[in-house]
């Protein structure tokens, strides 16, 4: 098995959605967002692809808790108990109690909840790690870094992978089907920071990756490029969003969902 491989949970149906990225290490593993409940099955169906059960996992590694990224955990922990997972630790309270994720959640899905994320367990706490930043998780004889990157969320953490020189960036990097030529914001409300995203990108440039894992959806090959392109997105997004809400620029609001 190859040191990092791609799990397509086929999110709604849809291929090359969300990607769970399992990591093997001297016959020790660990997921990283495992995707939303709803597609808990195929994930397990994927798993036994290669020759593995949720009883194999040792870790699960969370970017950060929304529901497409971190929605399955509290399933997969009611499989195996054992399992640890580590999440930064502003969202760690909201792993173990889930009800104001699912109630924010709710007000942008609506009655599409259910069928979009499936139902969301709470995790208990003694299976939670809390992180800070600047940590080193052990798989096996792999060593992964942990860096504090918030501005797509204020609880978003990047894992590079020393050995491989792979940064799993979550939604911090955006939304690019497997090394595509469009690199498309992830910004819902109601926590985005430019200010502190850009200061993100610069962490993950620090650490010279050579290749970028990008839950939505696979790797991308050419980290600076990739950055350059998506901060220039980003910032071109923002001020479109800007004139059209009539917002000061100094004061970067986002629309709380419903408003027009």
């Amino acid at each position: 098995m190859a040191p990092v491989t791609i799990l397509d949970v086929n999110w709604t149906g849809r291929p090359r959605s969300v990607a769970a990225a399992l990591l093997e290490s001297n016959g020790n593993y660990a997921l990283i967002d495992p995707g939303p409940a709803s597609t808990v099955d195929n994930l397990l169906t994927q798993l036994r692809a290669h020759g593995l059960s949720v009883a194999n996992l040792e870790s699960i590694l969370l970017t950060h808790i929304h529901l497409d990224h971190a929605g399955a955990t509290g399933a997969l922990v009611r499989e195996n108990p054992h399992l640890r997972i580590y999440v930064h630790q502003i969202g760690a309270v909201h792993l173990a109690d889930p009800s104001r994720l699912l109630a924010s959640a709710g007000r942008l899905w609506g009655d599409e909840l259910p069928r979009l994320f499936g139902d969301t367990l709470p995790v208990p706490e003694q299976n939670i790690h809390a992180l800070e930043g600047s940590e080193t998780i052990l798989i096996g004889g792999k060593k992964l870094d942990v860096l504090y990157t918030p501005g797509h969320a204020s609880h978003h953490v990047t894992y590079f992978d020393t050995q491989e020189d792979i940064a799993f960036a979550g939604d911090t990097t955006g939304i690019c089907i497997e090394n595509g030529p469009y690199i498309m914001p992830a910004t819902p409300p109601p926590d985005i920071d430019l200010s502190l995203w850009n200061a993100s990108f610069d962490a993950i440039l620090s650490r010279r990756p050579a290749k970028l894992f990008l839950t939505h959806f696979g790797f991308s090959e050419n980290p600076p490029e990739h950055i350059a392109d998506f901060r220039k997105r980003l910032h071109e997004w923002s001020s479109i969003n800007l004139i059209n809400l009539k917002l000061p620029r100094s004061n970067p609001s986002w629309p709380k969902p419903g408003r027009r």
